[in-house]
């Protein structure tokens, strides 16, 4: 029987997983995917369907809640053969894409795929991910301007 703290632990690992694949280019992902040579025979339980979510804000940060927008928002639902399903979710429109997180997520609920998922798929994402977080940060440092005041010489 599996612990309340190691269903949490692996719910956390699922979570950050999903996250990771739907962050990652559509292209990037289907050929990451491809060299793997995973298997690829699932039933489609649902989709890949695109749809409308309603985007909320706060201003400030901590104001009263308001609807923002909408975002485009594609999900899909795989089922394998031996019963793991798995479920994705992405922005924008890249069914293929989405359906392939839905297999990596179905998947990576079998011990068997586990370690080789995470080195040839999530490790190479996660490290490109990463490196353009980097990129983003320092490109954004570049530009802060640091303010001060002077004191004149009098009280």
């Amino acid at each position: 029987m599996v612990s309340r703290q190691e269903r949490q632990a692996l719910t956390e690992q699922r979570r950050e997983a999903m996250a990771i694949l739907a962050m990652a280019g559509g292209s990037e992902l289907l050929a990451l995917w491809k060299e793997a040579g995973l298997p690829e025979d699932a039933k489609t339980l649902r989709g890949p369907e695109t749809g409308l979510v309603t985007v909320r804000g706060r201003m400030g940060g901590g104001g009263a809640p308001f609807n923002f927008g909408e975002a485009t928002v594609t999900r899909a639902t795989v089922k394998l053969p031996s019963g793991e399903v798995g479920h994705a979710y992405a922005l924008g429109r890249e069914k293929m894409k989405v359906r392939v997180a839905a297999l990596i997520d179905a998947l990576r609920q079998k011990p068997d795929f586990q370690d080789q998922i995470e080195e040839k798929i999530l490790a190479p994402l996660r490290a490109r991910q990463t490196e353009a977080d980097a990129q983003r940060r320092a490109e954004t440092a570049a530009t802060k301007v640091d303010f001060f005041t002077m004191v004149r010489g009098e009280d």
